[in-house]
């Protein structure tokens, strides 16, 4: 350990980023500043360690917490037919026994087909692909 004797409003440089002053001395207490570049964490010791020491218990991996949150993302998670190109299922409606793990029946979608050019345009719904295929206008 390296030991300097420093005086009130005396620095010390360590690198060329840390400077410690001493600001004021009363009694049996020295009061110092400290400058850094952000990147540079400072603490007080006892701070430090108690940083350490969360930091260790939180990292510390519980096998039956893994358990349980292996176990209920395995009953909510299931699979979509994502793919527009797939007009095997997404034109059929669902099934009793298509009901998924959490027991609730997959909405039914449905493709809906551009109008006639023969209608009254404003009857009309624009073949859409910015990904809202399958909704319809409020009121239909």
């Amino acid at each position: 350990m390296l030991v300097l004797s420093r005086q009130k409003d005396e620095t010390i440089m360590i690198g060329d980023d840390v400077e410690i002053t001493v600001v004021d001395i009363r009694g049996d207490k020295v009061r110092l500043g400290i400058k850094a570049p952000p990147h540079i964490p400072v603490h007080r010791k006892e701070v430090y360690e108690a940083i350490k020491r969360e930091n260790r218990e939180a990292a510390q991996v519980n096998p039956d917490d893994l358990k349980s949150l292996a176990n209920s993302r395995g009953n909510s998670t299931q699979r979509l037919n994502t793919d527009p190109s797939d007009s095997t299922q997404a034109n059929k409606p669902a099934t009793s026994d298509s009901k998924s793990k959490v027991g609730h029946e997959p909405k039914v979608r449905r493709r809906i087909k551009p109008a006639d050019s023969n209608t009254n345009s404003s009857n009309k719904i624009k073949n859409n692909t910015s990904g809202c295929e399958g909704t319809q206008p409020a009121g239909s």
